[in-house]
């Protein structure tokens, strides 16, 4: 290939575009593993105890709506929560299926030192960009997922998760 056929791909907008993914995905990257060094949690996890401090007594499938999450990824956060000592469960006083969440003391000491936000930079920022930003970004993404072929059932996994 020759230096200007390589420096016009090198310049393409699907290369520049492919960048603007990594810089994404290393700044994800780059919170969760910066929380999971100072707490030894995944950031999904503790985004699902910042949902719990925040709202005591939520069930799973309101913490799993919350999270934006399938409610057995809510559960398996949860029990992993539960084998740390992080959380407490209380079985519902009229519907014995349902689960209560609550705190454990150490779980607010561990919150106070998370670096934020609880939710994770990605959804922190897009909360942050304008409503005609966040459509115009939906309706491309939606068209690349299409050329991808790929299941959008993916979209309920924690990024953390990936």
């Amino acid at each position: 290939m020759s230096k200007t056929a390589s420096a016009s791909v090198l310049s393409s907008p699907s290369v520049q575009v492919l960048r603007r993914f990594r810089v994404v995905f290393s700044a994800v990257r780059g919170h969760f593993k910066q929380v999971e060094k100072k707490v030894g949690l995944g950031g999904a996890q503790v985004w699902a105890l910042s949902v719990i401090r925040d709202q005591p007594g939520v069930g799973l499938g309101e913490l799993a709506r919350r999270m934006d999450v399938h409610q057995s990824t809510a559960s398996n956060l949860v029990k992993g929560l539960q084998l740390k000592d992080l959380v407490r469960v209380e079985k519902g006083v009229i519907d014995r299926r349902h689960v209560q969440l609550f705190l454990q003391p150490a779980a607010q000491t561990l919150l106070s030192q998370v670096p934020g936000p609880f939710e994770g930079v990605l959804p922190d920022a897009l909360n942050r960009l304008p409503a005609q930003t966040l459509l115009r970004l939906d309706q491309d993404l939606t068209q690349l997922i299409a050329v991808l072929h790929a299941d959008e059932a993916a979209g309920t996994i924690p990024l953390a998760h990936l």
